[in-house]
């Protein structure tokens, strides 16, 4: 709380603010990395020539749209065949059926006998068998069919382009690499020591180097357990809350200041208020009221954590003492000054 008093004019004008007794929060600075949640190199199920492709490298995608077509002529030409071996199945497996309901309707008493009937039963669980095959077969060609086109399995951007137009493609060959863009995740390396203090609802602040003095709140998603024990770090991932605006893009760096409560009150002074010297010594300028007005002390103090402007100090004052931020650097003990 600053102070707006006038003072004589010999006085030392100085600015002030009292020292508070605050929960003290240890900030831990981790550099990291933008991570989309799905990332796909797109390749074909089956062979072919590439007849055409729909995007480039930046381009947006929306889930299911093409993203490249294969020749699908020849494809085409043995789907045709297996149609046609489908209605031939079918048709013979109709005759078959026709000839076994004569034969029953004349039956044994007409002179057919009951072994041609046994045998037309046989036909005709032949054809049905054949027919069924001959359909699996016709679907088969319509799903290869089908997979000349390759699509998107997500909205998302091409980042790479890995094939052109013309070329002989065989399953599995990388065509195009899709990356999603939304729900993008924060992803940190956090040192080990501070696993157990890391909580799902501890308060995390993010901001990215590309757009330096701007930070937006962030929700842990995930802590996860080190893998890699030579590192001696666990992943943190975090996920900027809904409201934020920032633009961001995968692969950009990242920082987060992870909050962690450190258990315990202690009087804190502004950043402002602490000289700081070359033998090590620490002090502040402690104002103090007397009939003639305002002087000042000079008291040396040790410091702990820093968070929020603020610098955790010892036992050394108690809260509500007024301390100089501004004018400090030229005062003697026991100067007068005008608070400001």
């Amino acid at each position: 709380m600053f102070a707006m008093i006038m003072s004589a004019s010999a006085a030392a004008p100085v600015s002030v603010a009292e020292t508070e007794r605050r929960p003290v929060v240890q900030v831990v600075v981790v550099s990291g990395t933008v991570t989309s949640p799905q990332s796909a190199v797109l390749s074909p199920s089956v062979g072919g020539l590439i007849e055409r492709i729909d995007v480039d490298a930046g381009d947006r995608v929306e889930a299911g749209a093409l993203v490249v077509a294969l020749d699908r002529e020849l494809g085409n030409l043995s789907l045709e065949r297996a149609r046609a071996e489908q209605a031939q199945a079918n048709s013979e497996l109709d005759d078959s059926r026709r000839r076994l309901n004569e034969a029953r309707d004349v039956g044994p008493e007409k002179g057919i006998a009951e072994t041609q009937i046994k045998s037309l039963l046989a036909e005709v669980a032949r054809d049905e068998a054949a027919a069924q095959a001959a359909t699996a077969a016709a679907r088969q060609q319509e799903a290869i069919v089908r997979r000349h086109d390759v699509r998107a399995p997500f909205a998302g951007v091409v980042s790479e382009r890995l094939a052109e137009v013309g070329e002989w493609v065989n399953p599995g060959d990388a065509l195009v690499e899709v990356v999603a863009t939304e729900g993008l995740r924060f992803d940190f390396r956090v040192p080990q020591s501070y696993f157990t203090s890391v909580r799902s609802a501890t308060r995390v602040d993010l901001s990215l180097d590309a757009i330096p003095g701007r930070e937006i709140p962030g929700r842990i998603q995930a802590i996860v357990p080190v893998k890699d024990p030579g590192a001696r770090t666990f992943l943190l991932r975090v996920m900027a809350e809904p409201d934020s605006s920032l633009a961001v893009t995968p692969g950009m760096s990242a920082r987060a200041s992870i909050r962690i409560d450190a258990g315990r009150e202690a009087v804190v002074v502004p950043r402002d208020a602490l000289l700081r010297y070359p033998d090590g010594r620490t002090t502040v300028w402690v104002v103090e009221s007397n009939a003639d007005g305002q002087t000042v002390r000079e008291q040396r103090v040790e410091t702990g954590l820093e968070f929020d402007g603020f610098i955790e100090i010892g036992d050394s004052l108690e809260a509500g003492a007024a301390v100089v931020t501004r004018g400090n650097e030229a005062l003697r003990n026991g100067q007068a000054v005008s608070l400001q």
